[in-house]
This record gives structure tokens, C-alpha cells and sequence, in this order.
């Protein structure tokens, strides 16, 4: 359980005004003392991410966050970083003090969560303080128009029905999308390129190799891999051809070279822009590239904050080849982790990493963040692919999106 990727986890966020018992609840939730509890108001400053197990959906993320009516300009700072929680929950819990009742605040949490399409239910905290009754419970879901659940997160009264509540919601689709496997029939041979990464931990592949090599076996096909240098060899000596070859975005053109031309071949980061995101979109940003003018302003976003190599490729190798397809210089900025800027209209290109360590909703959020400013996106391994004029075989998988590229 502790292994499953964050971005693999279904975020469950719990929402609120301060001193309802959020940071109680996450503890109750999890069973540990993961969260600092204090009578004082605005204790929580930042959200707090537990990873936990509830069964039957299986691995999760539980985020803590700070009061939605926190006051002053430090709390206007962690109200807004409680709002882009939303950008990457697929559950949202909204806990209610029943001493209150549902507030202003709590119905602009719920209107911004409906708007946002994102799942949610009701908790009435402290129980074990004020007596709730089914009458009162039925009268907040009616008002909220959401399921409630009365629950003492000091005692744990409730929690299991909570957790109940949780499995019932949880939005279904959150993670039925694969990586590979519904390119694959049983007994296909896919092979992957995988080059040493530096900037891996020294033993272990990168998290998406892991990841297609494991959706790869999930689907009853086999996977061969490979080191870039030893792909010829392989190929020339297996009696039957592989369904298609997955390489790093950064050997693309010696792996083109070296799969036959009626073999499909793609990179693990187009791959992750379907799984993560919408391919389409990033595949149009690609066309972008080509009307990018010197001294235009371009965005990188990566997903996490990797310890940079000498030849980073967000920091490094993408730049240079941005600056040589345009034949001149580029205003870059960077962002990393859960950064990612409001104001992108200064941007004439974005350029995403894989995305291995977001989730699908804050994949899509980002992109649809761009399209609302009519700003192009692209990810690594479509603009390689297209710098190095491979993308249209790199897309032979998606014929949807290879037609992108026949409109021009």
C-alpha cells in the first residue's frame, strides 16, 4: 500500500471552517496522529497528505486543510491553498459543526466543489459533544443536497459508517484508465527501451516504466526490456515481431531508427499524456512549436522537484532544443511540484513534464486551466517527438490524434 504512487491514489480532501475538526477527523480516519489538533482556530496552516488503505476501494491520499473562513492576510494566503486542493480532489468530505449548522462558507465550498464536477458527502463533527438527531441530519443533506454522516472524531463514533459514506461516493472512474493495456491482447510482446536514468535512485527505474511494465503484465502480454544500445540486437533475434516498442522520449530518434517501420513505436511520456491527461489537446499544443518567435515566453511545469542532473532535460535539454528550432533566444520560466501560475496569458507555450507524480484531475485541471486562456500545452515526449519530426509515427497507437496532425 505504501508503494502505490501518490498519483495512483484517490484524493479524498476534507474541507471546512476552522475548529470544526478536520485535523481530528484525519486522524480518526487514519488512526494516527497525523495532524496537529488545538482548541485555537487556524492550527492547520498548510494541507496534510496521509496516505492510507480504505478497502475496498484500496490506496488513498487524505488531505488536511486549513479553515475556509480563516481571517487577516496570512489566513487569506491558506484559504487559497486550500481552494487549489480542489484542483486535484476526486472526493471532497465538507465537515459541519452542529453547534453552527451549514454556514455561508460551507455552501461556497459545496457551490465551487458542484461546479468543479467533484464528488462529495457531509460530515456533522463532534457528536459526542452535541446530540444529533436523524431529523436534523436529513434536514443539512437536503439543504447541501449532499450525503451527511454524523460522526465524534474524538471518540470515533460514526467513523466506520464515514468510511461506508466514502466507498459509496467515491466517483468510479477516478482510476479506470490504463496506461498500455487496452492497446494489448493476450500474448502480445511489448518492447521497452529504458535507458539508466541518472536521475533515478540508484537500483530502481523511473515511476512510469515501473508503472507500463506492470500494466504491460496486468494484461496477460509479455515485455521485453531492453537498454537503447541493445534494441537492434533484440529485434533482429525474436522469431515474432513485438505489437509495439516504448522508448524514452530522449532516444527517439535511435530507437525510430532501429524499429521496423511496421512495427508501432511511441515513448513512455505520450503513453502518460493519454493516461494522465488528454492526449489531443497536448498534441495540438504541438503545433505551436513551430510559431514560437524569439524572445516569446515559454512555461516548463514539472510535476515534482527530482534532483536536477548536469543535462536536466526540463531545465537543459528542452530550452536548447526550443532555442534551435526557433533560431534565436526564449524567455523560459520554471515551475515545480503543485506550482502552476494563474496568470497565463503572458505565455505564447507550456511545456509539461509526464506528470507521473499528479493525478489524472490535476492533469486535467492544468489543461483545461490553458485552454481557458487559449494558451498551447504540450508534454515532453510530444514536443521531442515533434522536434525531431517523429510524432506522427510516435501517435501510429492513436489514430485520433494522428488525424490532428493530418489537418494541417
Amino acid at each position: 500500500m505504501q508503494e502505490t504512487p501518490k498519483g495512483n491514489r484517490l484524493h479524498i480532501a476534507i474541507f471546512g471552517r476552522r475548529n470544526v475538526g478536520k485535523s481530528s477527523l484525519i486522524n480518526s480516519l487514519t488512526n494516527q496522529d497525523i495532524a496537529l489538533v488545538s482548541e485555537i482556530p487556524g492550527t492547520t496552516t498548510d494541507p496534510v497528505y496521509k496516505a492510507m488503505e480504505i478497502l475496498p476501494i484500496g490506496p488513498v491520499m487524505v488531505i488536511d486543510t486549513a479553515g475556509i473562513d480563516d481571517e487577516g492576510g496570512l489566513g487569506a494566503l491558506r484559504v487559497e491553498r486550500t481552494m487549489q486542493v480542489l484542483n486535484k480532489t476526486d472526493l471532497a468530505i465538507v465537515v459541519i459543526d452542529p453547534s453552527v449548522g451549514a454556514t455561508e462558507f460551507d455552501e461556497e465550498i459545496l457551490e465551487e466543489i458542484t461546479k468543479r464536477k467533484i464528488a462529495a458527502i457531509g460530515v456533522i463533527n463532534k457528536s459526542d459533544v452535541y446530540a444529533v438527531n436523524d431529523e436534523e441530519i436529513k434536514s443539512v443533506s437536503e439543504a447541501l443536497k449532499i450525503p451527511i454522516t454524523a460522526v465524534s472524531a474524538k471518540s470515533g463514533t460514526g467513523i466506520e459508517e464515514l468510511k461506508r459514506s466514502i466507498i459509496k461516493n467515491a466517483p468510479e472512474s477516478w482510476d479506470t484508465h490504463t496506461v498500455i493495456g487496452d492497446l494489448l491482447n493476450p500474448g502480445d510482446n511489448v518492447v521497452l527501451v529504458v535507458p539508466i536514468d541518472l536521475a533515478a535512485p540508484k537500483g530502481r527505474l523511473i515511476l512510469p516504466q515501473v508503472q507500463t511494465i506492470r500494466d504491460v503484465l496486468d494484461h496477460d502480454a509479455y515485455c521485453t526490456v531492453v537498454k537503447e544500445r541493445e534494441l537492434k540486437d533484440v529485434l533482429d533475434n525474436m522469431r515474432k515481431k513485438p505489437k509495439i516498442v516504448v522508448t524514452d522520449s530522449q532516444e527517439f530518434l535511435k530507437v525510430a531508427a532501429d524499429t521496423p517501420p511496421d512495427v508501432m513505436l511511441t515513448s513512455f511520456s505520450i503513453l502518460f499524456a493519454r493516461y494522465k491527461g488528454d492526449l489531443e489537446t497536448l498534441v495540438a499544443g504541438a503545433k505551436a512549436i513551430d510559431k514560437l518567435k524569439p524572445g516569446d515566453k515559454v512555461l516548463i511545469a514539472e510535476g515534482c522537484t527530482h534532483h536536477r542532473q548536469a543535462d536536466d532535460i526540463g531545465q537543459v535539454k528542452i530550452p536548447r532544443w526550443l532555442r534551435q528550432s526557433v533560431g534565436g533566444d526564449l524567455n523560459f520560466e520554471w515551475v515545480s511540484g503543485g506550482s502552476f501560475p494563474s496568470d497565463l496569458d503572458k505565455y505564447k507555450l507550456i511545456v509539461h513534464c509526464g506528470s507521473c507524480m499528479l493525478n489524472r484531475r490535476e492533469v486535467l485541471y492544468r489543461l483545461a486551466q490553458a485552454r481557458e486562456k487559449n494558451v498551447p500545452i504540450v508534454n515532453y515526449g510530444v514536443l521531442i517527438a515533434h522536434i525531431h519530426g517523429i510524432l506522427y509515427r510516435a501517435l501510429a497507437p492513436f489514430p485520433l490524434a494522428q488525424m490532428l496532425l493530418e489537418d494541417d
